[in-house]
C-alpha cells in the first residue's frame, strides 16, 4: 500500500500533524511495519484531517 507522504513534511503544531499528508507523527513512524488493515484505519480519516487543517490555516 502506497504513503500518502507527498514530501511536504511541515508538522503543524497546535494539531501534531503533518499539513503534507494528515498524519500524526506517530501514524508516520508506524507506517513501514503497519498492517495493511491499520494502514487503511490511518487513510480513511486523512481526507478529514486535511480539510480541517486547510480550514484552520484560512483564519
Amino acid at each position: 500500500m502506497e504513503s500518502p507522504c507527498n514530501n511536504i513534511c511541515v508538522i503543524d503544531r497546535p494539531s501534531g500533524l503533518c499539513v503534507g499528508c494528515g498524519r500524526s507523527l506517530s501514524e508516520i513512524a508506524e507506517w513501514a511495519s503497519a498492517p495493511p488493515g491499520r494502514k487503511r484505519q490511518i487513510l480513511s480519516v486523512l481526507p478529514a484531517r486535511m480539510r480541517e487543517l486547510m480550514a484552520k490555516s484560512k483564519r
